[in-house]
């Protein structure tokens, strides 16, 4: 390799190592996000055939997430939009906006409801709840713990050596013997200020605890873990990109129930052929207002 060809390397399948390299650095990311790894064979086969389509999709789904950030900073609350990007055209469209969801009533962020804590107050630490229930269940980076007006827990970089040397003794300290006890009927209020969460965790004492189906020794209720991550495989999700087009006295709405792609398109192309009149090839649909769908004909050039 010359020097002067460093920066503007092209990728060729042909290049051993160049394959190597994109073998190797793909297999880390598949790894992290648990898609199953591939050889060195299968890797070559693949490079350099990269499907334009991946990208200009994740643009699509990118300028859709920059329209609603937008009118979350305009505190448009009523124009929210949830963006279904179908697999398949239906009446033409690839995009489907539909109103939100109502919120998940067990979710300690959309929810006011507290969370209820199953715990040994007397034998597990502090460092316990950090670890098993602030940090892996609700998911909160930069954790602060309060009990009434006393503070068991903070993490910062702007904390001095004695508030570090403070907190790093409370989480060795079990619930009970914190300097101010933790014990059945007390509220715990945890915030991460990073993610701006907040939510109350109600404790309940409880002795024995099964040691196979509750293995962590505590047992929260009232939350809802994630339905998808990126570890999880996306098979399933992929059959489930329609939503259900219902007919009304003001034009087809979009309604908000998914369903498998199998049971709207033979329902879809049958109204399509009934209601919607022959077209050119040319024509593209707009959307005017997100729940009514308006046939306009627009030229192309």
């Amino acid at each position: 390799m010359l020097l002067q060809e460093i920066g503007h390397l092209t990728f060729d399948k042909d290049d051993q190592l160049a394959v190597e390299f994109v073998t190797a650095a793909a297999n880390i990311r598949a790894e992290s996000f648990g898609i199953p790894l591939h050889s060195l064979f299968e890797a070559k086969g693949i490079a350099g055939n990269i499907v334009h389509a991946v990208a200009t999709t994740n643009a699509i789904v990118a300028g859709l997430i920059v329209i609603e950030a937008i009118k979350v900073l305009k505190k448009d609350a009523d124009k929210y939009r949830m963006t279904y990007c179908l697999e398949h055209p239906s009446r033409k469209m690839l995009l489907m906006p539909v109103e939100p969801f109502e919120p998940n009533p067990s979710c300690y962020v959309c929810s006011k409801t507290p969370l209820v804590l199953e715990i040994n107050t007397q034998k597990s630490k502090l460092r316990d709840l950090v670890d098993k229930i602030v940090k892996a269940k609700l998911g909160m980076n930069l954790p602060l713990i309060m009990h009434g007006a006393s503070l068991l827990y903070e993490v910062g970089d702007d904390l001095d050596d004695i508030m570090v040397a403070n907190y790093n003794s409370n989480l060795e300290k079990s619930l009970s013997e914190l300097p101010s006890p933790v014990i059945n009927g007390s509220i715990l209020t945890v915030e991460d200020l990073q993610q701006e969460l907040s939510c109350k965790i109600n404790v309940k004492h409880r002795e024995e605890f099964d040691e196979e189906k509750e293995p962590e020794g505590m047992v929260l209720s009232g939350w809802t873990q994630s339905p998808a991550t990126n570890g999880e495989s996306a098979s399933t999700s992929n059959n489930e990109s329609a939503v259900e087009v219902t007919e009304s006295s003001s034009g087809p709405e979009i309604a908000s129930k998914k369903r498998k792609l199998s049971e709207t398109q033979p329902e879809n192309h049958k109204r399509e052929t009934e209601n919607v009149e022959s077209e050119d090839d040319d024509d593209l649909m707009e959307i005017e207002n997100p729940m009514t769908v308006s046939k306009k004909k627009k030229r192309v050039a």
